[in-house]
């Protein structure tokens, strides 16, 4: 029997969705299938991108609040705490980035998402691509490969999920 893959969102997974290409007007497809492949155990989040999220009082935020919520796991696990230190271990040994850009890593939701990957074997979905050369940012995808964490992007978790969007017009 193959492990159950759990798909962990970054904030940018329902931000873009939401402003522009699954908007929730004309895909709420897109968002019933989050929520499906969440009540199976296939897709979820941390309470710190809900924080992101429910700092703009927008439609994504009540669908969250109203949809959503319970997904957003706890990083407050001592599994998680410890996988966060060795997170923060690996960047502010990559001595190419600004201070500014570690600073700033280790002030945002990024680094618990990836700790939380990595103690509870998630993949990791974001928007971010991989940055080989990047000085000012530490991408996700850099730190997910800095420590063994696999990452993709929304439409590949949509497709590993098998995901269809199928059109109704009216």
């Amino acid at each position: 029997m193959t492990p159950l893959k759990i798909f962990l969102l970054d904030a940018n997974v329902f931000i873009e969705a939401a402003k522009r290409y699954y908007a929730f007007d004309i895909a709420p497809g897109y968002w019933n299938a989050l929520i499906k492949h969440a009540t199976n155990g296939h897709v979820r989040s941390i309470d710190k991108i809900k924080v992101e999220i429910d700092r703009v009082n927008d439609e994504l935020k009540i669908w969250v609040g109203r949809n959503y919520h319970q997904w957003f796991e706890s990083t407050r696990q001592q599994d998680v705490i410890d996988a966060y230190a060795i997170v923060m271990v690996w960047a502010q040994g990559q001595n190419h980035y600004t201070d500014g850009a570690q600073a700033e890593f280790a002030r945002s939701a990024d680094g618990w998402l990836i700790a939380f990957a990595l103690a509870k074997s998630c993949i990791v979905v974001t928007h971010e691509q991989y940055d080989p050369v990047g000085k000012r940012e530490i991408k996700i995808p850099n730190a997910c490969k800095g420590v063994g964490v696999p990452y993709m992007d929304t439409f590949g978790m949509l497709r590993e999920l098998g995901v269809r969007f199928h059109i109704h017009s009216q």
